[in-house]
């Protein structure tokens, strides 16, 4: 477990060894949320990024004739 500090800008830093585990990029951009009595940064993904995350998914459902 490591520690950082918060600013008197509210910020922090991500310590580089959580950066490469987790391959953070600079301008990466995160969701915040307060959960309990913590903060959790969540990764935002772009649709492009999440094609082909669920491997084995049946695409090929029948769709209703409103449906593209």
């Amino acid at each position: 477990m490591q520690a950082v500090t918060v600013s008197p800008k509210f910020q922090i830093v991500i310590p580089q060894a959580i950066r490469t585990q987790l391959n953070i990029v600079a301008g990466q951009k995160f969701q915040v949320l307060a959960f309990e009595q913590r903060i959790e940064l969540l990764p935002i993904e772009s649709a492009h990024q999440l094609r082909g995350f669920l491997p084995g998914l049946a695409t090929d459902v029948p769709r209703e004739d409103d449906r593209a």
